[in-house]
């Protein structure tokens, strides 16, 4: 079904190593709001969309993510390669770096390991794409966060291409559940249906 290319959907060519901003941009990977959930989260509920339209924007976008996920990884990894041993404790690195050396791991900026808890699929259509699009909006304001954080112009021209497909798909989501309230409207099955009202 997925098809691998060996290219990132944007190219990532960090040339200074900085392990201090690699500690806030892991947030983006494993953070509550990272490429990873996002990936998780839209590839799961594509199985209980009512319709193939809603079925594959959650695939075209959770596909999408899995690229997201390679390309906050690639600037990981280029941000902590070749550290000294002075440049992991200087940055504060170093807690990272007993547990997982300079290995890409996903985890929150506060430490805290990527768990499917901190996703939701609830097989509700309405209430799934209402929190798809919340969590496009909360990785936008991660992605924005961590603009203010950055100096570096390598690593924000990805940031901000990264920014950008979030409120795409913010925008996707948004036109899929326009669409599916009208048809569950039209269908008297969901908002006005009376079984729903006691």
């Amino acid at each position: 079904m997925f098809q691998y290319e060996k290219v990132l959907q944007y190219p990532v060519n960090i040339k200074t190593p900085n392990p201090a901003l690699a500690k806030v941009i892991i947030s983006q990977l494993g953070g509550p709001d990272g490429e990873v959930g996002a990936a998780m989260r839209y590839l799961n509920q594509r199985y209980s969309a009512p319709c193939r339209e809603v079925q594959a924007i959650l695939t075209d976008i959770g596909t999408e993510e899995l690229g997201h996920m390679e390309m906050v990884a690639a600037i990981l990894y280029q941000l902590t390669r070749n550290l000294s041993v002075k440049e992991i404790k200087e940055s504060g690195f170093d807690a990272y770096f007993v547990d997982h050396t300079a290995g890409v791991y996903p985890t929150a900026a506060s430490g805290f390991p990527w768990t499917a808890a901190s996703m939701q699929v609830k097989g509700d259509v309405i209430t799934d794409l209402n929190e798809d699009m919340a969590a496009e909006q909360k990785a936008r304001t991660t992605y924005d966060n961590i603009l203010r954080l950055s100096d570096d112009p390598d690593v924000n021209n990805v940031m901000r291409y990264l920014r950008e497909r979030e409120i795409v798909h913010y925008q996707r989501f948004g036109e899929a559940l326009r669409r599916t309230i009208d048809r569950l409207d039209d269908k008297n099955y969901y908002i006005m249906n009376p079984a729903f009202d006691r």
